[in-house]
């Protein structure tokens, strides 16, 4: 199977973990990913909040791109999925924008998450277990944008999605229920507006020690940014001690694959996830 694949921006930088896991992930399972020639950055998150032609244009040459070559485009980060999402409804929709870039909507968008969990793929993944997640209990975390909103996400279930919550299941890890799933983390807050900020991360890290979570997993480079970065800023505003671990799913699922790159990904988070790991007995 081979599939175009827009990495964006935060692969090469603070996700690089993340980018990795997805590269050997797919390789493990047999699927191709083909990074689209020429991609350019798709605008979030400030296009869209400047200029509304440039926030339907930049995206669009990107979907320009991956009907050249005939192909379904898979994104990993959840900014630029919903980027990507609305522009493609801008530009096939009743009321079309014109931006100058012949799109027709032939390349189906899907966030990476969506793409590995769809029928037809999911099927394989528990043949690749090697090393179940056994008696890791983890909170599934969708953030806003690959659900929300609908009309453009194409989500069926906003606000309760399970495809994360599956997957752990089907690794051999225990998804535990939160009511967190797809409440915000703050974004780019964290750049303009701390307080709040620190607010809404703080109240998902302390949802999920609630629900007695070992360490939550995610598919968003920012909410793996802010809730892994910030945890002990956060923790001195209010005078709590967090410890949290947040992983990628692609490297719990690395993990599971029994991947020997896993430890280099892990050691590129802030919060240390390899005493927990340990205690576990998983490495």
């Amino acid at each position: 199977m081979k599939v175009s694949f827009y990495p964006g921006c935060s692969l090469e930088g603070t996700a690089r973990e993340y980018g990795e896991s997805i590269e050997q992930v797919c390789e493990t399972l047999g699927i191709e990913i083909e990074e689209i020639p020429g991609w350019n950055c798709c605008g979030a998150s400030s296009a869209h909040c400047m200029d509304e032609f440039l926030s339907v244009a930049l995206p669009a040459r990107n979907l320009f791109l991956a009907e050249r070559v005939e192909q379904d485009l898979v994104t990993p980060c959840a900014a630029c999925f919903n980027r990507l999402k609305t522009a493609e409804k801008s530009l096939t929709g009743a009321s079309k924008m014109d931006v100058g870039i012949p799109v027709q909507g032939k390349s189906k968008v899907l966030h990476i998450l969506e793409f590995l969990t769809q029928e037809g793929v999911v099927e394989t993944i528990e043949k690749h277990v090697k090393s179940p997640l056994r008696n890791l209990k983890v909170v599934s975390y969708y953030g806003c944008l690959i659900v929300r909103p609908p009309r453009i996400t194409d989500a069926k279930h906003w606000e309760d999605p399970q495809a994360l919550d599956r997957l752990i299941a089907q690794l051999g890890g225990e998804s535990v229920f939160w009511p967190y799933k797809t409440e915000c983390c703050g974004g780019s807050l964290v750049l303009t507006n701390v307080d709040i900020f620190r607010r809404l991360t703080g109240r998902l890290l302390d949802m999920a020690k609630d629900a007695e979570a070992d360490c939550i997993v995610t598919c968003c480079p920012l909410c793996q940014t802010n809730l892994d970065t910030r945890q002990q800023e956060i923790g001195s505003a209010v005078g709590i001690t967090y410890d949290l671990p947040i992983f990628y799913f692609t490297e719990l699922m690395g993990l599971a694959f029994g991947l020997q790159a896993a430890g280099k990904w892990f050691r590129r988070h802030l919060v240390d996830p390899i005493p927990l790991l340990r205690s576990k007995n998983l490495i």
